[in-house]
């Protein structure tokens, strides 16, 4: 894979889950395979039962729309029933023995941390959702899960790295695969599927900004601490954008709603980002990238049964098109 450090080294951790962990490069050379088979397949578990928990979020978005149609009430329910746990690990982090180590987050730290928080956690959930109101989840999420070519692409255009032929056989495969993922829409006057694969597209682009801006931030930070002080940013900004265009009264909602957003905060939110923080540590940051290859498959197969979304047979073959040429990403860096 192209590179986003200045030295050339994609982080694979980074690119696990959108609103998943973003873990430092150092993250595989300093903890490695586990030692003992059993602790290599719980982290094998642990990375597969995240990436299937993030792949939800997408599900309970569209069962939430069923009796709302509102992405900024839903995502700050999302964040306000979030926020609490991060608050809770940043607390925890700081009177740790590892936090002892790491440098004191300066003025300078603190406005990154806010940038990134925007641009990674924010923005790119906020498309995302709002783009769900129009495409079906399991489309959405194979459109989400293109972030890592196009990391391969802003490092090639931003920083200068050049990209190797497998990097453009790999952005080839995936491309094909986004437009048989579209083609049954071609023939269609749906201006509401393409705004909607468009804001999801868009989110995409936002989530591998934040990655090509935050390694270097991470390393200096340590993981734990920037993934609850930047969720904590962005949680911030969701609430805020509520009480900025909505009034009190928009909270006033069916318990189900309420109900799918705190499932939404525990199960695809805090409890899949601490698994794929033990994961990392026990079997290494490429082998959960790859892993990560199950989310847009979960989806799909639960939006079948949760929510009667079919896929034609072009836009199946276009899925595995998408996954497999993230696989190819994946495999580089491995």
């Amino acid at each position: 894979m192209a590179d986003v450090g200045r030295r050339g080294k994609i982080n694979m951790a980074q690119i696990t889950e959108t609103g998943g962990l973003t873990v430092s490069s150092r993250t595989e050379d300093t903890f490695g395979p586990a030692a003992s088979a059993t602790g290599h397949i719980i982290g094998v578990l642990l990375a597969a039962v995240a990436a299937v928990a993030f792949s939800l979020r997408a599900v309970f978005v569209k069962l939430a729309y069923e009796d709302m149609s509102d992405p900024v009430t839903l995502l700050a329910l999302r964040m306000i029933f979030s926020l609490p746990f991060f608050v809770v690990a940043a607390a925890l982090h700081h009177r740790s023995r590892d936090s002892q180590t790491l440098p004191a987050i300066t003025s300078r730290d603190g406005w990154l941390l806010v940038a990134l928080g925007f641009v990674g956690y924010y923005l790119s959930s906020f498309l995302d959702m709002f783009g769900l109101q129009f495409v079906a989840a399991g489309v959405g999420r194979l459109l989400l899960f293109i972030y890592p070519t196009i990391v391969v692409i802003l490092s090639a255009v931003v920083l200068g790295k050049r990209m190797s032929r497998r990097d453009l056989v790999a952005l080839a495969i995936t491309y094909a695969g986004v437009a048989l993922v579209l083609s049954n829409q071609l023939d269609r006057r749906s201006e509401d599927f393409w705004l909607g694969a468009t804001l999801v597209m868009l989110s995409a682009v936002s989530f591998s900004v934040y990655l090509v801006g935050s390694g270097e931030v991470v390393v200096r930070l340590g993981t734990i601490r920037f993934t609850a002080y930047a969720t904590a940013a962005a949680s911030l900004f969701c609430i805020l954008q509520f009480f900025a265009l909505r009034p009190l009264s928009a909270l006033v909602l069916p318990v189900r709603v309420y109900v799918l957003a705190i499932a939404m905060a525990l199960i695809s939110t805090v409890m899949p980002i601490f698994m794929m923080a033990e994961a990392l540590r026990r079997i290494g940051a490429s082998r959960v990238a790859m892993i990560s290859a199950l989310g847009p498959v979960a989806t799909v197969v639960a939006g079948y049964l949760g929510l009667d979304e079919k896929m034609t047979l072009l836009q199946t073959a276009g899925g595995f098109l998408v996954v497999l040429g993230v696989l190819v990403v994946a495999a580089r860096a491995r």
